[in-house]
């Protein structure tokens, strides 16, 4: 039984448990630990590590033994890091898949119709652009000249 725990932690531990939460050693300082959160957290490596130098300063040697215990309990971060199946999201702002991260929220329903609202004006715009366009004599006067 002990055998088929330590098995299960190891495991799970190499699974990133289950989140995909490693340590990042290439960009890390000491062990990567802030920075494997940070990008388990999608947020910048420097507020991770700024909350973590508060941490030590408010709570002293805690926050170095919870240090060490992530140090032991993450696992590097696996070479082929991203070529697995990562849960991705689709960002509306840059019009592209991401990988979803723990701390991002989407928008207000409110915020994303009038997104949706405001691409459709601007495809409208440009329908009646070419519209204009194919029944001006301007065009007329171009498709005479592609003709000689």
């Amino acid at each position: 039984m002990r055998r088929e725990q330590r098995e299960s932690f190891g495991s799970r531990r190499k699974s990133g448990w289950g989140m995909g939460l490693y340590r990042n050693r290439p960009e890390g300082w000491i062990g990567g630990v802030c920075s494997g959160l940070a990008d388990h957290w999608g947020v910048a490596t420097w507020m991770v590590r700024l909350a973590a130098v508060a941490l030590l300063l408010f709570t002293g040697s805690l926050a170095f033994w919870g240090y060490i215990v992530a140090w032991v309990v993450l696992a590097p971060r696996p070479s082929r890091w991203g070529q697995e199946d990562v849960e991705m999201e689709y960002d509306e702002d840059r019009y592209t898949y991401r990988k979803k991260t723990v701390f991002h929220y989407p928008d207000a329903p409110r915020d994303r119709l009038g997104k949706a609202q405001e691409r459709l004006n601007e495809a409208l715009e440009r329908v009646e652009s070419m519209e204009r366009y194919v029944t001006s004599r301007r065009y007329d006067l171009n498709r005479e000249f592609s003709k000689l």
